[in-house]
């Protein structure tokens, strides 16, 4: 055992600090409207190779294996779950889940460029337009819709369609239309916190259209969609790297040990 021991464990112990920050970033955001939980990936470093599979031995016949010593662990990558929440009825008119594929459309006033969302908790600011309800940033649905001053009842409906109702008219009146975005990778969506994502290169570009079209989600007014972490598998996922990064420090141990020993066998 040499010293290359303790560099391998290592590798494991941060491999598996990460993916504990990945595990603790799900049950933080347990309750967080829209949420979509996140997975830790690894792959294994570089080999050294001792003997190549396949050499030749003295009777010139291929051996059958090599001899190659892995050099640890790292993660690779955190892929997004996309899987659909629960849909939570709050029965609040501006409250809008999408049910199925899509994210909703809104515009940052700060970079002036479009940002994505799944957290469908609408309000509408003091100049009477749809916004995100935020209490940081007054961000516009795109495209931008007016709700009269005088409206009594909002509804939107399956396919994005959002109608008021005003004293004295029987019917309802058309105030404007909410679009959703899709794109080919939703992975690739950069997340920028505060519920949004950004469109990348790895995302490729939006294709937005109306609800229910081109493959698109409908809408449920009245419903939020929670998020998709299941509890009972973050906490045995968070047991069992506790236990990983455990056994990794014991491997440090265990080398630091090996070289103690051959240490004092020098001294001797």
């Amino acid at each position: 055992m040499s010293v290359q021991t303790l560099y391998t464990a290592a590798t494991g112990m941060e491999a598996m600090e990460t993916k504990l920050d990945v595990i603790a970033n799900n049950l933080a955001n347990i309750n967080t409207t829209g949420f979509k939980k996140d997975r830790a990936n690894f792959e294994d470093l570089l080999y050294r190779t001792e003997v190549f599979p396949g050499v030749r031995d003295s009777n010139q016949i291929p051996t059958a294996v090599g001899t190659q010593i892995g050099l640890g662990v790292r993660v690779t990558s955190t892929q997004t779950d996309q899987r659909q929440g629960t849909l939570q009825q709050t029965g609040r008119d501006l409250d809008v889940a999408i049910e199925g594929a899509g994210y909703l459309r809104v515009l940052d006033p700060i970079s002036q460029n479009t940002m994505y969302t799944r957290a469908g908790n609408l309000d509408i600011n003091a100049n009477g337009q749809l916004v995100i309800g935020s209490a940081q940033v007054g961000r516009l649905l795109d495209p931008p819709i007016q709700i009269p001053q005088d409206a009594t009842a909002i509804v939107i409906s399956s396919n994005g369609e959002v109608s008021v109702r005003q004293p004295g008219t029987p019917t309802l009146s058309v105030q404007g239309q909410v679009q959703l975005a899709q794109f080919i990778n939703p992975d690739g969506l950069q997340k920028v916190g505060q519920n949004m994502f950004l469109q990348t290169d790895a995302s490729g570009p939006e294709n937005p259209a109306n609800p229910g079209q081109t493959g698109l989600g409908t809408l449920r007014q009245g419903n939020l969609e929670a998020s998709n972490v299941e509890p009972v598998q973050e906490l045995i996922d968070l047991i069992t790297t506790q236990r990983a990064f455990e056994m990794n420090s014991q491997a440090v141990q265990a080398g630091d040990q090996v070289m103690q020993n051959i240490s004092n066998l020098r001294r001797g």
